[in-house]
């Protein structure tokens, strides 16, 4: 192999392997391509206080839907501003701004949607540091962690997070490969009555009883992650656990274990998800069955929910600039404590995309991708199966302009 094939080999490793430990929730390699900036003036920054990067990806879609209907057409499927630096070497900032989304501030947090993060940073050693403001709540798993425009499509688990909250975060490593992450964060970004109604109903027990739901005295989550690196970065784990407070006496919680092999020109990793919610944080199983509990004056929402999610992902670089990527989804979801919707639900999902990189310094692809999901109920709950596909052709294009 020439050593301009193995430097090509390596840039693509390194741009879709995606360890970021240190850039939670947005996932990318940053410091391996260069800017338009320096491009355009053949000039070397000479300071690391201002970086601007603009995220997008589109494609030229065909799909299925549950009705078997097909349909084209080109969609946008990403479009976000990220600016971010180091102020001095304790302090640093970063701003992420989606423009898909809706700019109108949310009642909690009075962030609008479209702002996914910004805060400031304070480094008190190269051990310790300090994020306050709008941050991604410490979560582990690596899907949760990629970058979203490297995403075609998302586990039903991971695309209904709320991750993007007001709070504080403390990070702290004992060593440089171990890292313990601590946050605190708002629950929601709305309060407690725009996320579940006025006088909504929760669904208790065997289903029979109901009570009215009541705002809890303390509507915060926390979270204690732990990020691992082994055998010279080739293993790594991103393990996190969480509590939310939902209501009053009701609580969601989460366990994800997310584990990673990383190698020269192949990543692999598997993550497992669990979420325990009092009440259903989710949502997706109270919009599948609520019909069946007719409220008075209210939504409905269901007690005692449990989902799980089985998630694994490769990236082969089976070339100079190609990659090859299979990922595969599993997930369950049941209202533990009604016999009729107890493991109610599974979905099956799969993906498969080729990717061409025709820039060796630019984080730009072209990609040719297949989604598809199968969405299964059990026997007699009265709900109908399920499933889509979509064949995509588009590019994604992390672009470094400063």
């Amino acid at each position: 192999m020439t050593r301009k094939t193995l430097l090509c080999c390596c840039l693509l490793a390194l741009s879709v392997s995606m360890n970021a430990q240190d850039n939670h929730g947005y996932g990318g390699d940053d410091g391996h391509f260069k800017s338009l900036a320096e491009e355009v003036t053949k000039l070397k920054k000479s300071s690391d206080m201002f970086n601007v990067y603009l995220n997008t990806a589109a494609s030229a879609q065909v799909e299925t839907d549950h009705d078997h209907e097909w349909s084209t057409g080109f969609k946008n499927k990403h479009l976000r501003l990220e600016i971010k630096g180091n102020l001095t070497d304790k302090l640093y900032y970063r701003f992420c701004y989606r423009m898909t989304n809706s700019n109108v501030a949310r009642s909690e947090d009075n962030f609008a949607r479209s702002t996914d993060v910004v805060m400031i940073g304070y480094r008190f050693s190269d051990k310790l540091s300090v994020e306050a403001g709008k941050i991604f709540q410490p979560l582990g798993g690596y899907e949760v962690d990629e970058n979203p425009i490297y995403i075609y499509e998302y586990s039903d688990l991971t695309g209904g997070l709320e991750c993007y909250l007001g709070g504080v975060v403390v990070n702290y490593k004992p060593v440089p490969t171990q890292e313990i992450v601590v946050g605190v964060t708002n629950a929601h970004n709305d309060k407690f009555a725009d996320v579940y109604g006025d006088n909504s109903l929760a669904i208790e027990g065997d289903g029979t009883q109901n009570r009215i739901l009541e705002k809890t005295r303390i509507p915060l989550g926390y979270s204690l992650g732990w990020n691992g690196s082994f055998l010279n970065n080739r293993l790594l784990t991103r393990w996190s656990w969480g509590i939310e407070g939902e209501a009053r006496h009701k609580y969601s919680r989460m366990l994800i274990l997310g584990q990673k092999l990383n190698l020269d020109r192949l990543q692999w990793y598997f993550d497992y998800m669990y979420q325990n919610d009092g009440l259903d944080r989710f949502g997706l199983a109270s919009r599948e069955v609520r019909d069946f509990f007719p409220a008075v004056g209210g939504e409905v929402w269901m007690s005692d929910v449990y989902y799980t999610s089985f998630i694994t992902k490769l990236n082969w670089q089976f070339a100079p600039q190609w990659n090859l990527m299979l990922k595969g989804m599993h997930e369950t979801a049941s209202v533990t404590k009604v016999d009729r919707f107890k493991d109610f639900r599974k979905s099956y999902g799969y993906v498969g995309s080729v990717e061409y990189y025709p820039v060796k310094s630019q984080d730009f692809r072209v990609f040719l991708a297949y989604v598809g999901r199968k969405v299964t109920y059990k026997d007699g709950v009265g709900l109908d199966k399920y499933n889509t596909n979509r064949i995509e052709l588009g590019f994604k294009y992390r672009i470094k302009a400063y």
